[in-house]
């Protein structure tokens, strides 16, 4: 439904309020008139003047004409808005068009026109519009931008009339809203292959068995609608059933992506905390594994996922793959610290799924969410963990950058010795270092001794 549409039918709510809405309206220049032509009409009846009685009844009236025509021809314009685009990354500019369309058969007179913006959007946008002819349309634009991620409603759109004598100004405003959606910054990954993980990189699958030959042949039991073309008559005989050949399907290999949320994991706010150094690495991970071809899917602390993923996640390299970017771009623009105290809700879920390989983005882990982080690398191909350590990022700019305390490098030893590529993240880090980082230290790359989080 258009904004014009919404106002509309506020127009025909306001008509009960009547003559009260009307005259609320008056300008100061129109309660002056309406002011002097009740003061000249006393005077004119206890001076006895017709003619002055005459004056006052012009100026009494000229406000309370204009007031009335104002209030039954202000309903006759429709509004509407479009983003371009609706979903815009953080510290990007999305450009909003308005419309202005007078369905009536007579011009408008003097129109402001305002939209209602949140403050992180910028200031309220305020266009003036002189003047628009009968069946005539008016269109302005404006830019707005955030560096904090969420979903901001814009709306609704207000409309300030006024007549030509500016006797009366009515405000109306249109129910219609629109949400623009801020989704993290997706920083480009470059394609590495972390050591031991071939399968998925390159093409992004793998494939079963091919039936090159009679040796190569891995039957299964005849299943009712299998083709009976494919029935291995050799098999059949030696294991007394019917038997029939497998065919040669693509495997697609999987990514879990490990955000954790958890409040007291994650101090400071703001774009450059590192939680959202966190939200932003999830988002890049998500959309460069699409590419690549991986089924990926999102999982918290608390051990919710994305809204409709399938088992397995959601599947890349498909005509559904930007759709599915796109679903969990919107969830990542509105997803918030959790009240969870640990991970355990997060490994329950690991603990029964497919193998496959985990990138996890950690806040400040204790020694027994360390403990819990490990047995989550037991069922999986591959373990990458991004630490943030609090302490380090709420550190003054002044101190030595990457410096790691005591606590932190024992839990991410305690990572690595169950077989994860910890790495533990600097305050204003890049996230393409350290993807090329973890790529080195999985594939051995590094010098020995080297068992610094970074160099």
């Amino acid at each position: 439904m258009t904004s014009g549409e919404a106002g509309r039918a506020d127009a025909d709510r306001g008509d009960r309020s009547g003559v009260r809405t009307a005259l609320a309206g008056l300008t100061t220049r129109g309660r002056s008139f309406l002011a002097a032509g009740v003061a000249a009409a006393v005077c004119a009846y206890v001076l006895g003047q017709s003619d002055l009685l005459r004056v006052g009844l012009l100026l009494a009236a000229l406000p309370l004409v204009c007031a009335t025509v104002l209030y039954r021809t202000r309903y006759r314009v429709a509004g509407s808005r479009r983003l371009s685009p609706a979903r815009v990354p953080a510290g990007s500019e999305a450009r909003v068009h308005l419309g202005i369309d007078n369905v009536s058969r007579l011009p408008t007179g003097l129109l402001m026109l305002q939209d209602r913006v949140p403050y992180v959007l910028g200031p309220r946008p305020r266009f003036v519009l002189d003047r628009v002819e009968a069946g005539g349309r008016r269109e302005v634009s404006y830019r707005v931008r955030s560096d904090l991620r969420g979903r901001y409603p814009l709306g609704p759109l207000q409309l300030r009339l006024s007549d030509p004598f500016g006797m009366c100004e009515l405000t109306r405003s249109f129910s219609a809203y629109d949400d623009l959606t801020v989704v993290p910054r997706v920083q480009p990954l470059p394609p590495v292959r972390f050591g031991g993980e071939a399968k998925g990189y390159g093409d992004g699958r793998q494939r079963s068995l091919a039936l090159a030959g009679e040796d190569d042949v891995i039957p299964r039991g005849y299943r009712y609608g299998d083709d009976l073309r494919r029935v291995h008559w050799r098999s059949t005989a030696r294991y007394g059933e019917l038997m029939v050949r497998r065919e040669e399907q693509p495997q697609r290999s999987r990514c879990t992506v490990l955000l954790d949320t958890r409040g007291d994991a994650f101090l400071g706010a703001g774009p450059d905390s590192a939680f959202e150094w966190a939200v932003s690495g999830a988002a890049s991970v998500l959309v460069h594994m699409l590419e690549r071809g991986f089924s990926v899917r999102l999982l918290t602390d608390t051990g919710s996922s994305v809204p409709g993923e399938g088992t397995d996640g959601f599947a890349g390299a498909s005509q559904e793959s930007a759709d599915a970017a796109g679903l969990m771009m919107d969830t990542l623009a509105v997803i918030d610290h959790s009240d969870q105290e640990g991970l355990s809700r997060a490994y329950d879920v690991l603990r029964g799924g497919n193998e496959g390989l985990l990138v996890a983005f950690f806040g400040d882990l204790d020694e027994e969410q360390a403990a819990v982080a490990a047995r989550m690398r037991q069922r999986s191909g591959g373990a990458i963990a991004f630490v943030l350590d609090s302490e380090t990022w709420t550190r003054e700019a002044t101190d030595v950058p990457g410096a790691l305390s005591g606590r932190p490098e024992e839990r991410l030893h305690l990572l690595r010795d169950a077989g994860w590529t910890a790495l533990g993240v600097p305050r204003g880090a890049s996230l393409e270092d350290m993807w090329r980082r973890a790529d080195r230290e999985r594939s051995g790359l590094t010098a020995a001794g080297g068992g610094e989080a970074w160099g």
